[in-house]
This record gives structure tokens, C-alpha cells and sequence, in this order.
């Protein structure tokens, strides 16, 4: 016997990796002009790509994770 997780295990992982990652990279990784109160500094800039990159990446894992499950079977 083979002990190892179902696959539905890695799907949903992928699928959560995939849909926080994209709304990480939309809610926090854009500017949003009319919620600023002040200008734009350095420091702010590069939090927003920061998050914009790691959500990304947590995105194409996710994608990368369902993909590669789906055709393992």
C-alpha cells in the first residue's frame, strides 16, 4: 500500500495559491490614486511591487501545482 495524499488535496492547495495570489497582486501590488491621501514615496513603491511580484508567484505555483496534478493522472 502507498501511503499519499489524494489529489484533491493538491487541487485544492493549488486553487488557494492561485485566487489569494491574484487578489494579493490586485488589492495590495496596484496604485490606487483615489485612495491616496499623499504622494507617492520610494518606500510605498516598492511595497506595492513587492507584493505585486509574490503575488504573481503564488499564482503561477498555484497554476503550476493544478496543472501538473491534473496531468500526473
Amino acid at each position: 500500500m502507498n501511503p499519499s495524499l489524494p489529489p484533491i488535496f493538491f487541487y485544492a492547495i493549488g486553487t488557494l495559491l492561485s485566487v489569494f495570489g491574484v487578489a494579493r497582486a490586485l488589492t495590495l501590488g496596484r496604485r490606487h490614486a483615489d485612495r491616496e491621501l499623499s504622494e507617492d514615496t520610494p518606500e510605498r513603491a516598492k511595497a506595492r511591487r513587492r507584493h505585486l511580484v509574490w503575488g504573481l508567484l503564488w499564482a503561477v505555483t498555484g497554476v503550476f501545482l493544478v496543472v501538473s496534478t491534473a496531468l500526473h493522472r
